[in-house]
C-alpha cells in the first residue's frame, strides 16, 4: 500500500479536517471509522478515530453556530438600516413583521401595540395570517400568551398553545388562534425604556421548540423595531406639530392680513369723513375692500324694509344673496348698505360692512345737521324778503350769494301745500309741515333757491332758468315735492319776478299771488297739481295782481288776431259774430252777408288756430272775454 492510499486510522485529523473544509454534512463524519473498522484497525485506533470524530464535529458546530451568529447579525444590521431609512409608522410596522417572519423561518408573524386608554393590547399587523378574526384580536392584560407577554415584559413561548395552561385562555383568543391553525408560538415585548409598548411574534401552524438563540435574536429584532416604532412615532408627532406650527403660522398670517385690511378700511373711510365725502363714497371704498358690489339703499327700499322688520341691533344679516347692514341713528334707519352676491362673509368682512354702515350714518348726521343749519338761515334770509319790505335789498343780496343764491336773477315765488289727507290732530298737521319744509328746503338748496315754513305749508323763491315759465316750474315743482313725500301736494306759482326786482316788496306781492293761485286750484278741485295764474285762464286774470291783460288776450286768441294781421282776414270778427249769434253758422253768414260756405270755411281756419277744443263752455268763455278785452281796450292787447 503506497502512502498515498494510507488508512483513515493512519492519520485521522487529515480526513476530519478535509470533512471540515469541505462542509461536509453530519453523517460524512461516520465514515473514517467505518472504513478502518472495515479494514480491520485494531481497537486503539478505531478509539482515535472516534475521538478525532467528536472533536471535528464539536469544531463543526462551532462554525456552524458562528456563521449562524454571523447570518443573524447581517440579518440585524440589514434590518435595522431598513427600519432607519423608513418614515411612515404603517411601513415600519409592516417591515418589522416581514423581515421576523423571514428570519426566523416561521410561517406567521404578527405584531400587537398596547392601547394604554382600553388597557389592552391590539393586534396592529399580520404577516401569513389567513383568518380575519385573528387579525382583529385584542387581548386584555394578562389574558392569552400576548396578554402575559404585555403584562410582565418577558419572551414567552409555547410549542402547543392549547395543551399550555402557563397563560389564561379565552375563548375569544382561543377561537382566533384556532381559525389560524396555529401551535407554537414565540412572543417577545417591544420595549422602550421600561415600558412594554407592544408584543412582536412568530409563530407555526405544527409544533415547533423554539432555540434559545431563537428567542434571543427575536428579541434582538424586537428592540431594533421598537426604536423604529418610536422613531416613527416621533417623526410623525414632528410633522403633526410641524403641521400645527404651519397652521398657526397661516392664522397669524391672516390675523395680520385681517389687521391690514381693517386698517386699510380705516383709513379709507377716515380719509372719506375728513374729505367730506358722500354715502356712495363709502360704498365704493367698501366695495373694493371687499370684493363685491356695495351700494347704498334709501329708507323707502325693500332692502331697508327687511331691516326694519329684523331689528339687527346694528349687525348686519343675510338676506338671500346678500348681506344688509343698518344705517340708523337715534333708533331711526336712514338706509341701508347692501353687499350683494355674497352669502358666505367672514366675521372681519362682516364687522367691516358693520363699521362702514357706522360711518355713513355719521356722515348722513353730519349731512342733515349741515343741511338743517343750511336750511334755517335760507328760510330766515326768505322770511326777510317777505316780511321786511324796509331791509336793504343791497346787504339781503350779499346774503344770498353766500347761500349760492342770485337775486339779480330771474325768479318764481311758489306757495305749497299737502292736500287729500284728513287734517288730523295738531301734532299730525306739525309733522306734516316739517316733512314739507325740509324736502322744500333740499329742492330749493339743489336748485339753488331759497325756502320757508309759513301758512301751513311751505313758500319757495326758485330762479327760472333758459327757456323756464313759471308754469312749468310749478308742475315741476308739484311733482318733486309729491314724489319725496308719497303724498300730493298742490303748487300755486306767481308770475315771473324780474331782475333787478327781486325786492322785499316784489316778493311779497308774488307770494301773495301764489297763494291765490294755489287756494284756486285746491277749489277747481286740481289738488296734487302745480300751476300758474296763467294757466287758470279769466280766473288767473282775477287772481293776478298784474292784470295781465294783453297776455291773458294774447293766451287766448292770439293765433287768431296774428292771423288777421298777416293775411288781411277777418276771422276775429267773424268769431265774435258766431258768439254772438248763438254759434249759429246761418246767422252769422247773415249778419256778415257771406255765403254760409264762407263761414265754415273760416270757423274751420279757427279750429286749427285755436284747437279742437275751443268751442267747449270753458273755452268758449274765455275766448268771449278775450274778444270783448281786446275790443274794449286795444292799446293793451297784441
Amino acid at each position: 500500500m503506497s502512502h498515498d492510499q494510507a488508512h483513515p486510522h493512519d492519520h485521522p485529523e487529515v480526513s476530519y479536517l478535509a470533512l471540515l473544509a469541505r462542509g461536509a454534512p453530519t453523517e460524512a463524519y461516520d465514515r473514517p471509522a467505518l472504513l478502518a473498522r472495515a479494514d480491520g484497525a485494531p481497537p486503539e485506533a478505531l478509539a482515535g478515530l472516534e475521538a478525532a470524530k467528536q472533536l471535528a464535529l464539536r469544531v463543526r458546530a462551532d462554525l456552524e453556530g458562528r456563521r449562524r451568529r454571523e447570518a443573524e447579525l447581517s440579518a440585524l444590521f440589514e434590518t435595522a438600516h431598513d427600519l432607519a431609512g423608513l418614515r411612515d409608522l404603517d411601513a415600519v410596522l409592516r417591515a418589522i413583521v416581514q423581515r421576523a417572519r423571514s428570519l426566523l423561518g416561521t410561517e406567521v408573524a404578527y405584531l400587537s401595540l398596547n392601547d394604554p386608554a382600553a388597557g389592552d393590547t391590539y393586534m396592529r399587523v399580520t404577516e401569513g395570517s389567513v383568518a380575519a378574526r385573528f387579525q382583529q384580536l385584542r387581548l386584555g392584560m394578562g389574558e392569552g400568551l400576548g396578554g402575559l407577554v404585555a403584562q410582565t415584559a418577558r419572551p414567552y413561548v409555547t410549542s402547543s398553545y392549547f395543551a399550555d395552561e402557563r397563560f389564561q385562555h379565552t375563548s375569544t383568543i382561543d377561537t382566533g388562534v384556532r381559525d389560524e391553525g396555529l401551535v407554537a408560538i414565540l412572543g417577545v415585548p417591544l420595549m422602550l425604556g421600561s415600558t412594554v409598548i407592544g408584543v412582536l411574534f412568530a409563530a407555526d401552524r405544527h409544533p415547533r421548540v423554539f432555540a434559545r438563540e431563537e428567542i434571543a435574536l427575536l428579541g434582538s429584532f424586537a428592540a431594533h423595531a421598537a426604536v423604529a416604532i418610536d422613531t416613527a412615532n416621533l417623526l410623525a408627532e414632528t410633522r403633526s406639530a410641524l403641521a400645527e406650527l404651519e397652521k398657526a403660522n397661516e392664522t397669524v398670517r391672516d390675523h395680520s392680513a385681517v389687521l391690514e385690511r381693517a386698517s386699510e378700511v380705516h383709513d379709507r373711510l377716515t380719509e372719506l369723513v375728513l374729505r367730506g365725502g358722500g354715502v356712495h363714497d363709502v360704498a365704493d371704498a367698501v366695495s373694493e375692500v371687499l370684493d363685491g358690489m356695495v351700494e347704498f339703499a334709501d329708507p323707502d327700499s325693500a332692502h331697508t324694509a327687511v331691516l326694519r322688520l329684523s331689528g339687527t341691533d346694528g349687525h348686519a344679516i343675510r338676506h338671500g344673496e346678500d348681506w344688509l347692514a343698518g344705517v340708523s341713528a337715534g333708533g331711526e334707519l336712514l338706509g341701508a348698505l347692501v353687499l350683494h352676491g355674497q352669502p358666505g362673509l367672514d366675521p372681519v368682512d362682516r364687522r367691516t360692512l358693520e363699521r362702514a354702515a357706522l360711518v355713513t350714518s355719521l356722515l348722513l348726521l353730519n349731512r342733515r345737521s349741515a343741511g338743517e343749519a343750511e336750511q334755517r338761515v335760507r328760510g330766515e334770509l326768505l322770511d326777510d324778503l317777505l316780511d321786511a319790505p324796509g331791509r336793504d335789498p343791497r346787504l339781503l343780496s350779499e346774503r344770498a350769494t353766500r347761500l349760492r343764491a342770485d337775486l339779480d336773477a330771474p325768479h318764481v315765488v311758489i306757495a305749497a301745500r299737502i292736500d287729500g289727507l284728513d287734517p288730523g290732530t295738531a301734532a299730525r298737521r306739525t309733522a306734516d309741515r316739517r316733512r314739507i319744509g325740509s324736502a322744500a328746503a333740499y329742492l330749493a338748496a339743489t336748485r339753488h333757491g331759497l325756502a320757508s315754513t309759513r301758512d301751513g305749508g311751505t313758500v319757495l323763491l326758485l330762479p327760472l332758468g333758459p327757456g323756464d315759465t313759471p308754469a312749468e316750474v310749478a308742475r315741476q315743482t308739484a311733482k318733486q315735492l309729491s314724489g319725496a313725500l308719497h303724498e300730493p301736494v298742490t303748487v300755486g306759482a306767481s308770475a315771473a319776478v324780474a331782475a333787478p326786482a327781486v325786492t322785499p316788496s316784489a316778493v311779497a306781492t308774488a307770494y301773495a299771488e301764489a297763494r291765490r293761485c294755489l287756494e284756486a286750484l285746491r277749489l277747481l278741485g286740481r289738488s296734487g297739481e302745480g300751476a300758474a295764474a296763467q294757466d287758470l285762464g279769466f280766473l288767473g286774470l282775477l287772481l293776478a295782481d298784474t292784470r295781465d291783460i294783453g297776455g291773458f288776450v294774447d293766451r287766448t286768441i292770439g293765433a287768431v288776431v296774428a292771423y288777421d294781421r298777416k293775411r288781411r282776414s277777418d276771422l276775429v270778427r267773424t268769431l265774435d259774430t258766431y258768439f254772438a249769434n248763438g254759434m249759429s253758422p246761418a246767422r252769422t253768414k247773415e249778419r256778415l252777408h257771406v255765403h254760409v260756405n264762407t263761414v265754415a270755411q273760416r270757423l274751420d281756419r279757427i279750429g286749427r288756430l285755436l284747437g279742437p277744443d275751443w268751442q267747449t263752455p270753458a273755452r268758449a268763455l274765455e275766448i268771449q272775454l278775450a274778444l270783448r278785452l281786446h275790443v274794449a281796450a286795444p292799446a293793451m292787447t297784441p
